[in-house]
C-alpha cells in the first residue's frame, strides 16, 4: 500500500508538471500575452496592410483639386484635376490606380474653390456617401491667404478641423484609407509669378492677398507678413502630419509637394499661382508614388 501511494504521488506530480509545462508554453508563445510580473512581453500590435491598388476614391480640398485657372480665367477645370482629372495629359491619380473607365465610374471630386480647412468636415461628409476605399486630401492654402496675416486660422483652429473631418469619415468608414498632401510652398509660388505682369495683375482681383498683395514690394514690412505666411503653412503642415500618424489608414506625402520646387511651367499662365496642367501631372505623379509605396513616408 506504501509504495503504491508512493508511485500514485509521483505519477500525479508528473502529471502536474506536464500540465504547468503547456500552460507555461501557451502563456509565453503563440499570440498569448505573458501574464503580468512574469517578464513576458505581450505581442506588438500587428501593422494593417495599406491597399496599394484601391478600386475607388474620392477627393476633398480647394481650389488646387477643382483645377483651378489650369483651363481658363478665374474657373474651374476639374478635367485636369491631379486627383480624379480624365485628362491624359495630367494621369490624375483616379486614372493611374483605377484606368480610364474605373475613374470615370468610380472616383469623385467634392473639392470646392476657396474651401478652407474648416469646410472639409462637410466635405467628408458626401464623400463617404460614395463609399470609397481611397480619400485624397488637399486643403490648407486657403487658410494662410487672407486678407491679412491676423485673418489665417489659428494652427489651433486648423488641427480642430481637421481632426473633425477624420473623425467624420471614420464615423462611417472606419478602414478608409486617406492620403494628405502638403500644403504647397506659397512664398516660392509668389516668387516664380511675380515676374509676369498678367499674372500680377489677376493677383489684385483678390488671389491670396496675404501672400500676393503688393507683389513687387520687398520693404521690411512686405517680407516680414511673407515670412509670417510661411511659418502658418509649415506649421499646418506640422499638423497634417501629426494628425496623419495617428491614424492606421492614413498617409501623408511627407512634405512632398510643399518641396516641389515648382517652376513656371507648372503654374497657370492664367494667374502664375495656381498649377497649370503641367502642375497637375507633377502632383499627381506625388500622390501616386505615395499611395503605391511599400511603406509611408516618415
Amino acid at each position: 500500500m506504501r509504495n503504491r501511494g508512493h508511485r500514485s504521488r509521483a505519477v500525479l506530480a508528473v502529471a502536474v508538471a506536464a500540465l504547468l509545462g503547456v500552460a507555461g508554453c501557451d502563456a509565453s508563445g503563440g499570440n498569448s500575452s505573458a501574464p503580468s510580473g512574469t517578464g513576458g512581453h505581450a505581442s506588438p500590435r500587428p501593422t494593417p496592410a495599406w491597399d496599394r491598388s484601391p478600386t475607388s476614391m474620392a477627393a476633398v480640398g480647394d481650389s488646387i483639386t477643382r483645377g483651378f485657372d489650369a483651363c481658363s480665367v478665374l474657373s474651374d477645370c476639374p478635367e485636369v484635376s491631379w486627383a480624379t482629372g480624365s485628362d491624359p495629359r495630367v494621369r490624375s491619380l483616379a486614372v493611374r490606380l483605377l484606368g480610364r473607365t474605373g475613374a470615370a465610374e468610380r472616383s469623385w471630386n467634392y473639392a470646392v474653390t476657396g474651401a478652407r480647412m474648416d469646410d472639409l468636415p462637410g466635405q467628408m461628409a458626401q464623400a463617404a456617401t460614395r463609399r470609397p476605399e481611397l480619400v485624397t486630401v488637399m486643403a490648407g492654402a486657403n487658410d494662410a491667404c487672407r486678407a491679412s496675416t491676423s485673418a489665417m486660422t489659428s494652427v489651433t483652429a486648423f488641427r480642430r478641423s481637421f481632426r473633425d473631418a477624420m473623425d467624420t469619415l471614420r464615423g462611417t468608414l472606419p478602414k478608409t484609407q486617406v492620403y494628405v498632401s502638403s500644403v504647397p510652398d506659397l512664398k516660392r509660388l509668389w516668387s516664380q509669378g511675380r515676374g509676369n505682369a498678367l499674372g500680377k495683375q489677376i493677383w489684385k482681383l483678390g488671389i491670396c492677398p496675404s501672400m500676393l498683395g503688393d507683389a513687387d514690394s520687398l520693404t521690411s514690412a512686405a517680407t516680414l507678413r511673407r515670412d509670417r505666411v510661411q511659418d502658418r503653412v509649415e506649421a499646418y503642415n506640422q499638423v497634417l502630419r501629426e494628425v496623419c500618424a495617428k491614424d492606421r489608414y492614413c498617409r501623408f506625402d511627407g512634405n512632398a509637394v510643399f518641396d516641389y520646387r515648382f517652376g513656371t511651367d507648372q503654374l497657370s499662365h492664367w494667374d502664375w499661382f495656381h498649377p497649370s496642367t503641367d502642375g497637375q501631372a507633377r502632383l499627381a505623379e506625388i500622390a501616386y508614388r505615395t499611395v503605391t509605396a511599400r511603406r509611408p513616408v516618415t
